[in-house]
């Protein structure tokens, strides 16, 4: 039974993608199977975190095979609370996308697609094999390339052409890297190659390879200096897209520089977890002046992730159980509600027929509504109490105090009281001032009719922010057994390998 727990999050929506195109003709069937593949999705999910935190670390070996010959799939806290953050995101963006996305789209396989991706999300976090790893990153590669162009206006493509190609170059690092460790220990199961390396096998190659994989996790992550594909994609794709990308694409990235550098690079952590601290410095900087400088939603949103991403490196550079849980707090608050911003702006969209904050304004007064949406999430994203932002900074500025960090302390809050100022121009010029006017007559895109699925989600995720902020206690409970079993190396290698050595 645990075996089949542990995967069924990959099984469930790869599962979705294959019956939606055996009816390759029928829109209606696959989106029936992308929201019954989302709802299973979801409930294997809750029941994956509620099994490990009944039983422990959960691990299924692909055809019996004991580790580390075999494939091994891992479900901790860790990874358990990314899967139901995963099935949260892909569910909401399932019932988004039916009044969202046009008919041509949904043509050439928009729901298999984004079951795809969701399938590699949950697989490589899933994983306990760093060549799997890699498979499962090609996977959501693919389904993201396809995502990012569908619809062939010259702006996508432009976008995806380069996304696509830094990420083949990422996945070229990375793959080296693993070919590196391959070579170093004559394995890839994560919990056999951090026990070899505990033994002090090839520690002058450590380093070089730990690089290599800082560089390659960086690329996806979005860390400065390698996050310039971000800008140029995240904003071209319909609105949905962009929450999906936004909420899971990036954090995998940061989930395997988590899971690599808590597991095995921990050798020289002065030197490795020293120079993630000094990137994620860089990274909250270079972000958040980058949105402070847009005009356009979207791209405010889209470089806004890069200095959100600097926030949850920091908590890994630190290295310390509190910085640890920050993190996992931080990444738990984010997905929420960078998510919900992407899905607030498609809103705007479709009142005011435009992203441009210079066609924006009066939303306020006449959908009061949609600034409320918008101001749990965005001032959540800025830190302010009690909602679910302020919490996850508040460890990490904890935890950075307790150790002596004060120069990543100060620019982390410095960080956030520019977020608030990019959240704040936002809201002066959608929300604040007074509609436009074209020829005498009001800007409006469709009568302000919003159909319920486009609502619908955007509540959900809204309530579920203020919840996490509000229950703050249980969720810090949560991140601190997370943040704890990743630092006990030992308890991870122990439940894939057993009494192997």
């Amino acid at each position: 039974m645990n075996d089949l727990i542990v995967v069924l999050p990959v099984l469930a929506p790869l599962t979705a993608a294959v019956l939606g195109i055996l009816r390759w003709r029928s829109i209606a069937w696959q989106r029936a199977m992308a929201l019954a593949g989302g709802g299973v999705l979801m409930v294997a999910a809750v029941l994956l975190l509620a099994e490990v935190s009944r039983q422990g670390i959960l691990v299924m070996q692909g055809g019996n095979w004991p580790a580390p010959f075999g494939i091994s799939f891992v479900a901790d806290y860790m990874a358990a609370i990314m899967v139901v953050l995963a099935a949260m995101v892909g569910l909401a963006v399932v019932v988004y996308s039916w009044h969202t996305i046009d008919e041509g789209r949904q043509r050439f396989g928009y729901y298999p697609l984004v079951m795809v991706l969701l399938a590699g999300v949950c697989g490589a976090f899933l994983t306990g094999d760093l060549f799997n790893m890699y498979v499962w990153f090609e996977v959501m590669l693919i389904s993201s390339f396809v995502l990012t162009a569908l619809g062939g206006e010259r702006q996508q493509l432009e976008g995806a052409i380069k996304y696509v190609t830094l990420n083949l170059i990422s996945s070229a690092i990375f793959l080296a890297g693993v070919g590196v460790v391959y070579g170093m220990t004559g394995t890839l199961n994560m919990a056999h190659v951090a026990a070899v390396l505990e033994e002090g096998h090839r520690p002058e190659l450590v380093p070089v390879v730990a690089m290599l994989f800082l560089v390659a996790f960086g690329i996806k992550a979005a860390l400065f200096p390698l996050f310039f594909w971000l800008p140029a994609a995240y904003h071209t794709p319909p609105v949905v897209v962009s929450a999906l990308f936004a909420g899971l694409l990036t954090k995998v990235g940061v989930y395997a520089l988590i899971r690599v550098f808590t597991l095995i690079f921990v050798q020289d952590i002065s030197f490795t977890h020293g120079i993630i601290l000094v990137v994620a410095g860089f990274t909250m900087v270079s972000g958040v002046l980058g949105a402070a400088s847009q005009s356009e939603f979207r791209r405010i949103l889209s470089i806004h992730i890069i200095s959100q991403i600097g926030y949850i490196i920091m908590g890994l550079a630190l290295y310390v159980p509190l910085a640890l849980a920050g993190a996992v707090f931080y990444l738990i608050h984010n997905i929420i509600v960078k998510t919900n911003l992407f899905l607030v702006a498609g809103i705007a969209h479709r009142l005011r027929g435009s992203y441009q904050l210079a066609r924006l304004g009066g939303l306020w007064r006449e959908h009061p509504w949609v600034g409320v949406l918008f101001l749990i999430s965005a001032m959540s994203l800025a830190g302010i109490p009690p909602l679910s932002g302020f919490w996850a900074k508040f460890l990490l500025v904890r935890a950075g105090l307790e150790l002596g960090s004060y120069v990543i302390v100060a620019t982390a809050l410095g960080v956030s009281l520019l977020t608030l100022f990019s959240m704040t121009k936002i809201w002066a010029e959608a929300f604040w001032k007074d509609a436009p006017t074209v020829d005498g007559s009001p800007v409006d895109g469709t009568a302000g009719k919003v159909p319920a699925t486009m609502v619908a989600p955007v509540v959900v995720l809204a309530a579920v922010a203020v919840a996490v902020g509000l229950a703050g206690g249980p969720v810090f409970e949560l991140s601190m057994r997370a943040a704890e079993q990743l630092m006990d190396r030992a308890l991870y290698i122990h439940a894939v390998l057993g009494a192997q050595p």
